[in-house]
């Protein structure tokens, strides 16, 4: 008879036990910062032994990489719902939803991912690929602005796609520190319409909003 099902369930309880092990790394990551956790507090966290723990991984910093990784990939994954040939035909509300949205949710749902990217004394590795990440981030909104700017000089399509980007990022400070449900919902569509209100008139779409809200901007989905 086939030993081949044994060894395939002590995988299984292998990558349960790594992912048990991640999601409280990025509990205490959250919790402490980087520079302040320590293979023992992830141990108490995870609720198993410090020897355990060693089974899977050597040290903090090795963890942090393995976590970081995931983490970014599930990131560049929010990059493509964000960033697709169909949303550059939307109208800019819209336009705004789509790229917004799932940029939003994923940090809602991962704080560990900017506690951990803008932690200090971060594994080299970690800071080299969330390096890369922002730079490729950066470079896709620079072409969806260049997509509404066409013919105007580089430069300035540049100078747009970086403004938009400092308000997102501010405005996903905002979000993050927010209470979940209704508060934080409100500080999405305030970050929503703070970049309509700045776009519409550079981009020349013709979706200028009153002075009140824009119904696009009112039912926002909430992370």
């Amino acid at each position: 008879m086939s030993e081949e099902p044994k060894p395939r369930r002590r995988q299984a309880r292998g990558e349960r036990r790594i992912a048990q092990l991640l999601q409280a790394a990025a509990n205490v990551f959250c919790a402490n910062g980087y520079t302040a956790a320590s293979t023992n507090a992830i141990a108490r966290e995870a609720h198993v032994s410090p020897g355990t723990l060693y089974q899977y991984f050597p040290n903090k910093e090795a963890i942090a990489v393995e976590l970081g990784g995931r983490l970014m990939h599930e990131m560049r994954e929010a990059h493509g719902q964000a960033f697709t040939p169909e949303n550059l035909a939307l109208p800019l509300p819209e336009l705004l939803d789509a790229v917004v949205d799932p940029l939003i949710e994923f940090n809602c749902a991962n704080p560990a991912f900017l506690a951990l990217m803008h932690g200090s004394e971060v594994p080299g590795r970690i800071a080299e690929e969330h390096d890369a990440l922002h730079a490729s981030l950066i470079d896709r909104v620079r072409l969806l602005i260049s997509h509404y700017l066409p013919g105007s000089p580089p430069e300035e399509c540049v100078r747009v796609a970086d403004m938009t980007f400092a308000i997102f990022k501010s405005g996903l400070t905002l979000i993050l520190a927010a209470p979940e449900g209704a508060e934080r919902a409100a500080v999405i569509v305030e970050l929503k319409r703070v970049l309509l209100r700045y776009l519409d008139p550079v981009i020349g779409t013709g979706t200028c909003v009153g002075p009140g809200p824009h119904p696009a901007l009112t039912t926002p989905r909430t992370p």
